[in-house]
């Protein structure tokens, strides 16, 4: 691969903050629920571009770990939204 925008995680990434930025756009959300959940979302595919870059497979591990780890945290605060009826399950 040349690039990170080849990885096909990278794309699904990508789709999933675009969802997630249109979803607290037009919404009730609280403003530090909506922050923290944008942050996240965008963190997922900047650590994949990021670990793409260092060119070292050691590097790329490690900073996927890490969006894996910003993948939970937006599972978790969607969770929470929903809980207090900030979202639904559409």
């Amino acid at each position: 691969m040349k690039s990170f925008e080849e990885i096909e995680v990278y794309q699904k990434a990508i789709n999933s903050t675009v969802e997630i930025f249109k979803t607290t756009e037009n919404s009730k959300f609280n403003h530090n629920i909506k922050n923290q959940l944008e942050r996240a979302a965008l963190s997922i595919s900047n650590n994949i571009a990021e670990g793409f870059e260092m060119q070292s497979n050691k590097q790329l591990i490690k900073f996927l770990y890490i969006s894996k780890g910003s993948s939970g945290e937006c599972r978790n605060i969607l969770k929470v939204a929903k809980e207090i009826d900030q979202i639904s399950d559409s």
